[in-house]
């Protein structure tokens, strides 16, 4: 590895791995900012988004800092000192040396060590993913083989459905447990032959689906992307939490394009349930069981996953990873990009009470204050007490005045270079807030100021540090609060950060409630995350529905459009707003019910719904009435529960029973008399 090393310059070095080290609060901040957004996001595909942006942000941090400090350290190079001359030697004994101190020595030195290990982690982790590939190329060659029949026929139907053009392989095999797919150009599906074995027809058509979602998506590509961030970044722990996050977000996404297919979430639920107890499958491939089971579910199901407070909290944490990351930035460009200080004569700063946070520091102070004569007072000075330098005097008192006492070096730096004054820390006090240090450099950099408060305070807030800063972040001013109140939408400043990251404006709630949509802040968001609009409300409405805010979120989380609904009714249903809801999940269409009375039967929206949830079809109907029967809606739907079937059918008239009915056959069939082991 010392060899490798021995390519890059000295300068070279320096800037990779001081580039390594400001990875680890870009990583970190970015990855805040990330949790932030994806936390008040309610689609999946939408977070997605998010992640894979911010993934790519963080692959090109690292290279913009590397960029930047070659730069600065090719400009910086150019520079040759001048040496004072007597004169200026002895100006400088009479006013403050402005002198330019030498980065900390213990880290620089460092940095080629810090590089070799991460060139020896990246080498590691390189190694591993591919032998990975290879190997999992190797097991798909030898030990799969292609599917054929009705399997095939299913695999290309929904291929169709899908609008996918290009050529895929379906293969079964037997070192699997669910089904994946793997390849990138030549894209290959994996059906093991347990889930082919051990899951229904419709159930295997939703995993299928699920995995040509991976292929229409492009998944696959964006995988290998992860890999290669994770590879190159691997020593931070929040590209293994936002990869993750991404991972279990693709899987969302491809789950609602399956349902969105299949129209089946509870037999794609049931699959998943089953799958999960089979669950194996090689981590650089995409697995329908992938991603945690109860959160998959939950989403499938329509349930409503737990309450707002958790996600309070990981705002909450999320803003203060954010506000410790720009603080640990601002101390390493200090270090990194060293700025010259003011050394007053003698030890002016160790009496003002600063004391350097390493041994380096002090050591360079005290060479100060050798290297600097004490110039001899004059009979008119002599008669005078003594001054202390007058910069760092007033700014360091006034600091201590205004309640910022105990301040390290790192933290004195930036409130600096951030400009936060003790006026401004006075200010804050006399609004009744009492930031520390870290809180006022935060507030300042997202340029909150005493006005900004009085005026969220005017209109009846009362939020703490944290929020306010989240509040600014979001360009959440007091006409946006004041319209929001004018339209009757009352919150606290976590509700009003939700409204603003979803574009919940004064005027989309105005026009709700011209429809007569009414809601709190929460159902607010929720109506503007699932894209439901005015004109969506007074379709509904025109087709006969009365609904709510609950009631409007339902209907379009399930995908309910009026033309759905005007089909209904044109086949003479009136189904209420649950009875819509429920053949909407259950994949009832308007073909279905008129294949249904077209034999006959005039089943109501319960009964139809209650018909496909048993798997009830035409072709099951037409083979009862081709046995001669002539069944209705209760009868059908008892018969396709028992297991009635020609066969059986065929079976109970051959031992001589005459006069049969579809109860009789239930009765026959529910206490096993026709059964090979049975006594007769």
């Amino acid at each position: 590895m010392t060899n490798i090393t021995n390519w890059l310059s000295p300068a070279a070095m320096h800037s990779l791995g001081w580039a390594l080290v400001h990875f680890l609060w870009q990583g970190t901040a970015l990855a805040a900012l990330a949790a932030v957004t994806m936390a008040l996001c309610r689609r999946a595909s939408a977070r997605y988004v998010i992640g894979v942006g911010t993934l790519l942000l963080m692959l090109a941090a690292p290279a913009a800092t590397f960029f930047l400090l070659t730069q600065t350290s090719s400009i910086a190079s150019g520079k040759s000192p001048r040496l004072p001359d007597a004169r200026t030697a002895r100006t400088m004994t009479a006013a403050p040396v402005s002198a330019k101190p030498a980065s900390s020595n213990s880290l620089p030195d460092a940095l080629p060590w810090l590089v070799e290990a991460w060139l020896v982690g990246v080498a590691f982790f390189s190694l591993r993913t591919a032998g990975g590939f290879l190997l999992l190329e190797r097991q798909q060659r030898k030990q799969s083989i292609a599917v054929n029949g009705r399997l095939l026929e299913i695999c290309v139907t929904l291929q169709r459905r899908l609008g996918l053009d290009r050529a895929i392989r379906f293969c079964e095999c037997q070192w699997l447990q669910a089904p994946a797919v793997i390849g990138w150009f030549r894209p290959v599906v994996l059906l093991p032959i347990t889930a082919l074995t051990g899951l229904n027809e419709d159930q295997l058509r939703t995993v299928i689906a699920h995995e040509l979602a991976h292929i229409k998506r492009f998944d696959a590509f964006v995988n290998v992307f992860q890999i290669c961030v994770e590879t190159l970044l691997f020593y931070h722990p929040a590209v293994w939490w936002l990869n993750k996050r991404i991972r279990a977000e693709r899987e969302h996404c491809c789950d609602d394009m399956a349902v969105s297919l299949c129209g089946n979430p509870v037999e794609y639920a049931r699959a998943l349930t089953l799958m999960e107890e089979w669950r194996t499958a090689p981590a650089l491939a995409m697995a329908a069981n992938r991603g945690p089971l109860s959160e998959r579910i939950v989403r499938l199901l329509g349930l409503k996953s737990a309450g707002t407070t958790p996600r309070r909290v990981g705002l909450t944490g999320s803003v203060l990873c954010l506000a410790a990351a720009l603080i640990a930035g601002n101390a390493l460009v200090g270090i990194a990009f060293p700025k010259p200080i003011a050394y007053a004569s003698g030890n002016s700063l160790l009496q003002l009470g600063f004391r350097p946070t390493s041994a380096s520091a002090q050591a360079r102070a005290a060479a100060q204050t050798a290297a600097t004569p004490a110039a001899k007072p004059s009979p008119a000075q002599a008669s005078r007490p003594a001054e202390q330098p007058a910069t760092a005097q007033s700014y360091i008192d006034a600091l201590k005045s205004a309640g910022l006492t105990g301040l390290t070096a790192d933290q004195l730096i930036a409130l600096k270079i951030q400009d936060v004054t003790p006026d401004y820390v006075r200010s804050m006090h006399e609004l009744g807030m009492h930031p520390d240090a870290d809180a006022c450099i935060a507030m300042r950099v997202q340029g909150v100021t005493p006005e900004y408060i009085r005026e969220l305070r005017s209109l009846g807030f009362t939020p703490d540090e944290e929020q306010i800063i989240a509040l600014k972040v979001q360009d959440v001013n007091a006409d946006y609060v004041r319209g929001l109140k004018e339209v009757g939408i009352q919150g606290d400043a976590d509700q009003i950060i939700a409204l603003k990251v979803q574009g919940v404006t004064p005027e989309y709630v105005r026009g709700m409630k011209e429809v007569g949509i009414q809601g709190d802040s929460d159902q607010m968001v929720a109506l503007k995350v699932q894209e439901v609009t005015p004109v969506y409300v007074r379709e509904l409405r025109s087709a006969g529905l009365t609904v709510d805010s609950d009631d409007v979120i339902s209907l379009k989380v399930q995908g309910v459009t009026p033309a759905y609904v005007h089909s209904l009714q044109e086949l003479g249903l009136k189904p209420s707003i649950d009875d819509v809801v429920g053949m909407r999940v259950q994949g009832v269409t308007p073909e279905y019910v008129r294949a249904i009375r077209a034999l006959g039967l005039n089943p109501s929206a319960d009964e139809i719904i209650g018909m496909q949830v048993q798997g009830v079809t035409p072709e099951f109907i037409k083979s009862l009435q081709s046995a001669g029967f002539k069944p209705s809606v209760d009868e059908v739907i008892g018969a396709r529960v028992q297991g009635i079937t020609p066969e059986f059918i065929d079976i109970a008239r051959k031992h001589g029973f005459q006069n049969l009915t579809i109860e009789k056959l239930i009765e026959l069939k529910h206490m096993g008399v026709l059964d090979a082991k049975g006594d007769i």
